[in-house]
């Protein structure tokens, strides 16, 4: 089978022994139908993380070809999956730390989604498999496991309905954001470096967006907020962004941290003391957070034509190239 296996940050399309289930193994083999590159796989490329002959991928679309299971999945149906599948039985499950759970931890899917064929376990076809409708195209079945990153984080900023929630970097992750905070009750505002990503948060239906170079940044944000954002929702991997979030929340506010930083800044300890800040993170989703995700793209109430841009395999470099240049916001492998 074909798959894009990573060597020196690059990947090398290569054909690898095709994935098939051994006699009496349980699970699943899935045909890969297009796969989305995550912000976290270009992370894991730059820092290391991902070792040369690694396959990435995860947020996946496509449909069974082999079967043995305890559940009613059978072959031929079309599915959209989470990649990690917690045990509901420890400490952090029992605290909705799912994604911190050792068994979500060692569990994935087999290469990687940037290959032809994957194998799924059992425990993922009990939990985080789900049947998709054909009717969706794949493009948008993609964005179930970000989706899913995105309304997990969202959910645990935990403020009053109709609070003031600004979303700094609008890439795909904060447009999608800014769609889940108004999904949830609150108002979103948008803060960017670039225009076009301005004017597609205001499309998008952002109560505001700001232009990070602005100098008058903050008066305008004391002109709408008075005091401050109730919330911060930082998308934006720049270590600026963390001075940026710390001047523009209100005392008392909520900073939710849903990217990493090159130089791993982090927060005065004062800052947070004296003015009563809550500074939290959020990390991956459960599975009941795919399984509404999955509903919310179902029932279309986000937009996402405007963040995917398609390629082949063969094309997977360039594509990565492209995301880095910001050329686009999300790459849709087809595969």
């Amino acid at each position: 089978m074909k798959a894009a296996e990573l060597n020196n940050k690059k990947f090398e399309i290569k054909e690898l022994p095709s994935v098939h289930l051994k006699e009496g193994q349980t699970g699943a083999v899935v045909k890969v139908d297009a796969c989305g590159l995550c912000g976290s796989d270009i992370v894991k490329i730059f820092t290391g993380v991902a070792k040369d002959g690694s396959v990435l991928g995860h947020e996946v679309v496509g449909h069974i070809v082999e079967i043995n299971t305890r559940t009613d999945f059978e072959v031929g149906d079309r599915v959209v999956l989470g990649h990690h599948v917690p045990c509901f039985n420890c400490q952090y499950c029992y605290g909705e730390s799912y994604s911190m759970c050792e068994q979500f931890k060692s569990t994935n899917i087999y290469p990687g989604g940037f290959s032809e064929y994957i194998y799924v376990s059992e425990l993922h076809l009990e939990n985080t498999v789900f049947k998709a409708n054909y009717s969706i195209p794949d493009e948008h079945a993609i964005f179930t496991e970000p989706v899913a990153c995105c309304l997990r984080a969202v959910k645990r900023l935990k403020l009053t309905q109709g609070s003031k929630v600004l979303v700094i970097g609008l890439g795909s992750i904060g447009l999608l954001t800014g769609q889940l905070l108004r999904y949830v009750g609150y108002q979103p505002y948008g803060a960017d470096i670039l225009d076009e990503r301005i004017k597609l948060a205001e499309e998008y239906g952002f109560e505001g967006v700001f232009k990070v170079t602005d100098k008058d940044l903050k008066e305008q944000v004391k002109e709408i907020t008075k005091y401050g954002f109730d919330g911060i929702f930082l998308s934006a991997g720049s270590d600026s962004s963390v001075e940026l979030a710390k001047s523009l929340v209100r005392n008392g506010g909520t900073i939710l941290v849903f990217s990493s930083s090159k130089t791993n800044v982090g927060y005065l300890h004062n800052d947070i003391y004296y003015r009563e800040l809550t500074v939290i993170g959020s990390y991956s989703p459960s599975p009941l957070d795919l399984e509404e995700s999955y509903d919310i793209i179902e029932r279309g109430k986000i937009r996402l034509d405007e963040l995917v841009h398609e390629y082949k395999l063969e094309n997977i470099n360039q594509a990565l190239e492209d995301t880095l240049s910001n050329k686009i916001m999300k790459a849709c492998i087809r595969l």
